[in-house]
């Protein structure tokens, strides 16, 4: 019988159909890869308060390293970016609350660009020996960098900031939110890698190991240092504090419309806990914090204002923090914190010392008129203070934070490192509405209690007011927009956590490594390239 001449069946099929064939399937993978890294961005998202899915963010990185393996950077850079945009956009939604989308939309997508910076480096290193390590350095040295420029940063959304509740939390008092960070995206990167050795390789033994301790060993670390929880108890006392919540006659950009309306609301429920101190109804506090902008007119130069504030000093008997925009003269304007004390009026501020861009004051000032007229409402920038924050109240170092500053690793850090045995977040998020803005502010302040191991009260105009134990528990809350108080025994610490002694140190030890890591793969790329030239 004669041999069969007939050509295979790929080989009947013309050229020009395999080729549509192949480029179809291109695009369907492209598309996939596309979808993965913007779900893996809402993931992360999701992972933040209010809702208590931190498992989420791990889950989300895990999509998206699964998306960038083996891409090219310029691939990796536009994955990175969706998957930014899918955390950012609707993370910062807040920030358009009262002033349109504009704004919202060029923060977030400039914001993405430092996650695309990321991916570009987790694509390049994703074939690399302990990629998903290297990959988690990379995360961390593109925070790092969004935390610092422009305009001093937007630390806003690190993925550390999203784990109060999570049992990795413990990390932050090691080594800060960078480590915290470090750990969640190594687990989702190591179990991303985890499944694609099973699926794809079909991978058994050895060839497991280095993915599954990515995955697994920084839920161990977390779970080894929760006994730092509950350390910290040096016996140096407690101390009882107070937190007013007065709220405002109205939500938005004009929440102090009504001249000294959200002053007389902070006295009035001063008034009320005097009321029920008196009458044994709640314990007599050490030291009453009253939120930023409290005193919505000067209290130093208008003496309505400062009568009302003597006022419910004298009424409650003890020092009040308070917050208040001052105006020391014609042309500047400070966003304080007055310690005041009943019958000597103001003796101490601390000044803020980063003060919110776009906020509190506008760079470029032109440029963001074309965005947003909006940009007008804050007709005079306001400076910021050059001290340390800590204030001697009733005997006690209190270390301050205000509003935007507990976002900022340093700032934080300086003021547990002066001596701080308790932080005081006072913050105004009345311009944001009932958004999750004042959620997301919180699960920081939490984060903040266990990475220094401080008590935290955080102190809202109209809420969520709160204190938090230094293991990050929320013992107290108010609701949004009510008038309240909140009164409890909080412990007084001074010794230090190591996140608080080596500060920035683990966090340029991971930027180092991450950087180096991406720098050696081009390096090595470029040679291999150079040796194949003719």
């Amino acid at each position: 019988m004669a041999a069969s001449t007939a050509a295979p069946r790929t080989e009947r099929v013309p050229a020009a159909v395999r080729a549509a064939v192949a480029r179809a399937a291109a695009s369907r993978a492209a598309l996939a890869r596309a979808a993965a890294s913007a779900a893996g961005g809402l993931l992360l998202y999701a992972s933040f308060p209010p809702r208590p899915l931190w498992w989420l963010a791990p889950l989300g990185f895990a999509l998206f390293g699964a998306a960038l393996w083996g891409r090219r950077a310029r691939a990796g850079f536009g994955l990175g970016l969706l998957f930014g945009l899918g955390q950012l956009l609707p993370l910062l939604v807040w920030t358009g609350t009262f002033v349109g989308p504009a704004p919202w939309l060029a923060l977030a997508a400039f914001e993405a660009l430092f996650a695309a910076a990321a991916g570009a480096g987790l694509a390049l290193t994703s074939r690399t020996p302990g990629a998903p390590l290297l990959g988690a350095a990379i995360w961390v040295a593109a925070e790092a960098a969004r935390s610092r420029v422009p305009f001093g940063g937007f630390p806003w959304g690190k993925v550390a900031f999203g784990q109060p509740d999570g049992p990795l939390l413990p990390l932050a008092a090691l080594g800060g939110s960078a480590l915290l960070s470090f750990a969640v995206v190594a687990g989702g990167l190591g179990l991303a890698e985890l499944v694609r050795r099973l699926v794809t390789d079909r991978a058994v033994g050895i060839r497991l190991l280095a993915p599954a301790l990515s995955a697994m060993l920084p839920v161990l670390a977390g779970l080894a240092a929760s006994p730092l929880l509950a350390g910290g108890t040096d016996g140096t006392g407690t101390l009882t504090a107070a937190v007013v919540q007065g709220n405002v006659p109205q939500a938005g950009l004009d929440f102090n419309a009504q001249r000294r309306a959200v002053l007389d609301n902070h006295a009035a429920r001063t008034g009320q806990l005097a009321a029920d101190v008196a009458a044994g109804r709640q314990p007599r506090p050490d030291l009453v914090v009253w939120p930023e902008n409290a005193s919505d007119i000067d209290p130093l130069r208008n003496a309505d204002a400062g009568a009302v504030i003597d006022g419910a000093a004298s009424e409650v008997g003890v020092p009040i923090l308070l917050g208040a925009v001052l105006r020391p003269d014609e042309q500047t304007i400070e966003n304080a914190v007055l310690r005041w004390e009943p019958g000597a009026g103001s003796t101490g501020k601390y000044v803020k010392r980063r003060v919110q861009p776009f906020g509190e004051y506008i760079p470029l000032r032109p440029l963001a008129r074309l965005v947003s007229r909006d940009v007008d409402r804050v007709r005079r920038d306001m400076v910021s203070g050059d001290r340390v924050g800590v204030l001697d109240v009733a005997g006690t170092r209190v270390a301050v934070a205000t509003c935007y500053e507990v976002a900022f690793d340093d700032v934080v850090a300086d003021a547990v490192r002066e001596g701080g045995t308790v932080l005081v977040v006072p913050t105004n998020n009345a311009t944001f509405g009932y958004t999750e803005m004042t959620y997301q502010q919180l699960a920081m302040s939490r984060v903040r209690a266990v990475e220094h191991s401080r008590a935290v009260l955080v102190a809202a105009t109209s809420g969520v007011s709160a204190i938090v134990a230094p293991d990050g528990t929320v013992t107290h809350r108010t609701g949004l927009f009510t008038a309240d108080a909140l009164v409890a025994n909080v412990p007084l610490r001074t010794t230090t956590t190591l996140a608080t002694r080596i500060g920035a140190a683990v966090e340029w030890l991971l930027v180092t490594v991450g950087v180096s890591c991406v720098l050696l793969v081009v390096l090595q790329r470029r040679r291999a390239a150079a040796g194949k030239r003719p």
